[in-house]
């Protein structure tokens, strides 16, 4: 396994393929994320022109298998904003561990950790005190939910992130099973970067 930073023309030759795995992963419950390559393509160029932003790669040979995303807060402040109105933490403080994807024969390797660390050290490096991410909440009684799904919060504990009380920011997009787009809960985490 190679697990790596990508910048560069390294980044832009593998934006296809880091589209297309998010889209394979992300269709797994609890995202239901029904999604398109064009989308995810044109999404995943804002981290090839943004210079604090971080895409980290987890390739078996010459195969990605795993990708990872983050960037300043600030940069999704549009989105996410609302959802830190009664923090008492800059936005300009935070860095935002955006997405991680994993195919899951390579899961309980310890890859989730490397994404973890390079995104949290590369955050350190841009002078961030604090590291959120968000998860989609959904009813425990979903009816796509899998028998004997394991939420990640034990994982995310482990790495000293905890549930913001009251940090809940609305996103859309069309489940798998339905038939338009519709609004979807994502509770935020954060832990200090100390």
């Amino acid at each position: 396994m190679r697990i790596a930073p990508l910048t560069g023309a390294a980044l832009e030759d593998a934006l296809e393929d880091v589209a297309r795995l998010r889209i394979e992963v992300f269709r797994s419950y609890p995202y239901l994320y029904d999604g398109d390559v064009g989308y995810e393509t044109r999404y995943l160029q804002s981290y090839r022109d943004n210079p604090g932003a971080i895409l980290v790669g987890a390739w078996d040979g010459g195969r990605l298998v795993g990708a990872s995303t983050g960037t300043p807060l600030e940069e999704h402040a549009d989105d996410f904003a609302a959802a830190f109105d009664d923090v008492d933490i800059a936005l300009t403080d935070i860095f935002y561990c955006a997405e991680s994807v994993l195919l899951p024969q390579y899961r309980g390797r310890g890859i989730g950790h490397a994404f973890f660390d390079q995104r949290e050290a590369h955050a350190r490096a841009l002078g961030r005190s604090h590291s959120v991410f968000c998860g989609v909440v959904r009813a425990p009684g979903h009816p796509l939910r899998p028998e004997g799904y394991q939420p990640l919060d034990g994982f995310w504990r482990k790495r000293g992130y905890a549930p913001l009380e009251g940090a809940i920011a609305q996103f859309s997009w069309k489940d798998i099973d339905q038939p338009t787009e519709s609004d979807h809960p994502l509770q935020f985490w954060m832990r200090a970067l100390s």
